[in-house]
């Protein structure tokens, strides 16, 4: 039987920044993508991946943020997952957009 994936056999990277801050542009990420879906992980997972799947953050795809440190793969779930955590409790607020807004870039 196949062993299931646990932090414990995740990419080590990604154990080691599961509690830090994420870079200023994948918070702001976080940040645009729970503005636009108030939900919490990992909900708002799915939302950050079809904010990146349509290039709706920045014109960035999975190349940009995989650039910026960010990827979506299952290795890397518990840092982003700890981002979001770090993120949303930090900066609980959201500035208003209009409705239809998209990030500039």
């Amino acid at each position: 039987m196949p062993e299931r994936p646990t932090a414990a056999n995740l990419d080590p990277q990604a154990r080691a920044d599961v509690g830090d801050a994420p870079p200023p542009e994948i918070e702001e990420f976080i940040r645009f993508c729970h503005h636009r879906k108030a939900a919490e992980w990992p909900e708002l997972y799915d939302e950050m991946c079809a904010v990146a799947a349509r290039g709706e953050f920045n014109g960035w795809g999975h190349e940009q943020f995989a650039d910026h440190g960010l990827t979506f793969a299952l290795s890397g779930m518990p840092r982003l997952a700890g981002w979001v955590r770090v993120t949303l409790a930090t900066h609980p607020e959201v500035v208003e957009m209009g409705a239809g807004a998209t990030h500039g870039g």
